[in-house]
């Protein structure tokens, strides 16, 4: 069997910065174990399966250790295949996963996607999350991730967390975040738990900046940016229980996997 795959840099409009996923489009559904296989093959923060079904699409996300309920920069990615390689001739993609429904839609060059918003709740600031980060918090929130609020962008920069540490707390992964210098908000997202020491660009942990920072800001408009190695810009937009996280996207990579 041999399956085609498609190698994509979203939220950036050139090669070799944002975020790297993997795009599968498959006639029926593989089983998870050679799914999982795949994606530890690929060895990418995200590799992404789309199966149609119906008028949309069902859409699967896997890091090379697991399988995650919720990604946007690997969405995006899917997206884009979708629109720009197989030339699904519609303006807007649906998609179904294990976080209820989803869509993409272009505008122009960029994507946006239609994801839920997930306001975090206070947690409070703890010894254990600052010696994990090693940080000095100003706030600890939490929704389906830790949410760390920082001082400034100069102290999410610095940030060097014990990943050991910081994958024995009860969360999936870590956001560390602030006010940005030149754009709205920024942040950083670690996740050893699940494979990822650090991602470059996340799309979801965008769920809960955006309507953390809509508030704090008083705007529902805003730019953000992730820093990482590879880093990315985001545009983000508050509309009521919904987050809009616009970005561009890169085809770097297309190949086949032989399975035989």
């Amino acid at each position: 069997m041999q399956l085609e795959f498609h190698q994509v840099d979203a939220f950036s409009d050139r090669p070799f910065s944002g975020n790297p996923a993997m795009v599968y489009r498959l006639d029926a559904w593989l089983a998870d174990e050679l799914m999982q296989k795949i994606a530890a093959e690929h060895n990418l923060a995200e590799t992404a399966f789309v199966v149609r079904e119906g008028q949309g699409w069902h859409i699967r996300w896997f890091t090379p250790a697991t399988e995650v309920p919720l990604c946007g920069h690997a969405t995006l990615a899917s997206a884009y295949v979708l629109f720009e390689i197989y030339k699904e001739p519609v303006e807007r993609l649906d998609f179904i996963c294990k976080s209820g429904p989803l869509s993409v839609s272009r505008e122009g060059e960029r994507l946006w996607l239609d994801f839920p918003a997930l306001i975090p709740s206070e947690v409070g600031v703890t010894l254990d999350v600052e010696r994990a980060l090693g940080v000095e918090a100003v706030d600890v929130l939490g929704s389906n991730e830790l949410f760390v609020v920082l001082e400034s962008e100069q102290a999410v920069l610095e940030c060097q967390p014990d990943m050991a540490a910081l994958a024995k707390l009860p969360w999936p992964g870590a956001i560390v975040t602030a006010r940005g210098n030149k754009h709205d908000f920024v942040s950083r997202y670690f996740a050893p738990a699940i494979g990822i020491n650090e991602d470059p660009v996340t799309g979801s942990t965008h769920c809960s900046l955006i309507p953390y920072w809509s508030k704090r800001l008083g705007k529902s408009s805003l730019t953000a940016y992730q820093h990482s190695a590879r880093g990315g810009e985001l545009f983000c937009r508050l509309e009521r229980d919904r987050v809009k996280i616009g970005g561009n996207a890169t085809l770097v990579a297309s190949g086949t996997l032989m399975l035989g």
